[in-house]
């Protein structure tokens, strides 16, 4: 037998495990974040029926009850489960290929540098972004039908249905564009938060990564939660506001990126790009503490 077959079995015994332990994170960051998600969609799309995250959080509650705050739950449920998995299989496998390009011995946990972080982060980023598009495009849709309107979708597979036949895998991907630029810096700044903050602890502390605290995983999960939205809030205010945009005709107010950030400036000033940000950062902290928790307690599991 080769020396290769091992290895090739270790590697897909690697990514299976990354895989299986990036959707507990992901199922974790759905039921945690869902409610602060769902607010925060609606404060962006819908500037003229909300005052604020209070006024958002209390007509949800009024005309849907407690029930609309997980409004299209199902898809994100699904897909976000296979997005993290995309996420922490793309990343970890970046942290061992630039482990190799840095010489650092398979038995010792890799210190990277902060570009290589961010750099294996944007990838994972932006691999990300061929399932996060079309399901966050499905949830958002969802999520800013309200019991007092006559709803356009009856659920996700509805939804999907609809978009497909009348506008194809186009308008499945519509909003696509800001996406992957959300993803690409988004995650490269949420992955070169968490794990710098791994690597100078286990430096300091002499600490296994599977010996670090629950505790130290949650604040350091939460920190790359801001680090991500922080750094990529206004492109998300576009893609969401395209993403919930007409498809043609009258009812289509943005034709692109650019079109939709000049409109946001003129419509709404700077604070257009922020509309928003307060329950995307409250969600920040429990929605990524729970992800990273998921996964990091998941590996050890797994083993």
């Amino acid at each position: 037998m080769s020396q290769k077959e091992p290895e090739s079995n270790n590697s897909t015994m690697r990514a299976v495990k990354d895989c299986m332990a990036g959707s507990v994170g992901g199922i974790a960051q759905v039921f945690a974040g869902q409610p602060f998600d769902t607010v925060k969609v609606r404060m962006q799309t819908q500037p003229d029926l909300y005052k604020g995250t209070v006024d958002a959080v209390r007509k949800t509650i009024q005309n849907d009850g407690f029930a609309g705050f997980y409004k299209g739950t199902t898809t994100p449920l699904i897909g976000v489960g296979l997005c993290v998995s995309i996420q922490f299989l793309v990343m970890e496998h970046m942290k061992r290929t630039f482990a190799r390009v840095n010489g650092t011995p398979t038995s010792q946990a890799p210190v990277l540098t902060a570009s290589q972080l961010y750099i294996a982060g944007a990838t994972a980023g932006v691999a990300n972004s061929i399932v996060s598009g079309p399901v966050e495009h499905i949830r958002v849709r969802l999520q800013v039908q309200t019991a007092g309107t006559a709803a356009q979708y009856k659920g996700p597979s509805d939804c999907i249905g609809q978009i497909h036949r009348n506008f194809g895998w186009k308008g499945i991907y519509k909003g696509q564009v800001p996406t992957l630029i959300r993803e690409f810096n988004g995650y490269g700044m949420y992955f070169l938060a968490y794990e710098a903050l791994v690597q100078r602890t286990i430096s300091q502390t002499g600490k296994s990564r599977s010996e670090l605290s629950s505790g130290l995983v949650c604040l350091y999960g939460a920190a790359a939660g801001f680090a991500m939205w922080l750094t990529s809030y206004p492109i998300d205010v576009i893609k969401s506001k395209l993403q919930t945009d007409g498809f043609s005709g009258n009812a289509r107010k943005y034709s692109g990126t650019v079109d939709c950030a000049k409109k946001i400036m003129a419509q709404e000033g700077v604070k257009g790009f922020f509309r928003g940000i307060t329950p995307c950062l409250l969600r920040a902290a429990p929605a990524n503490a729970a992800t990273f928790i998921g996964f990091e307690m998941a590996m050890r599991v797994f083993g």
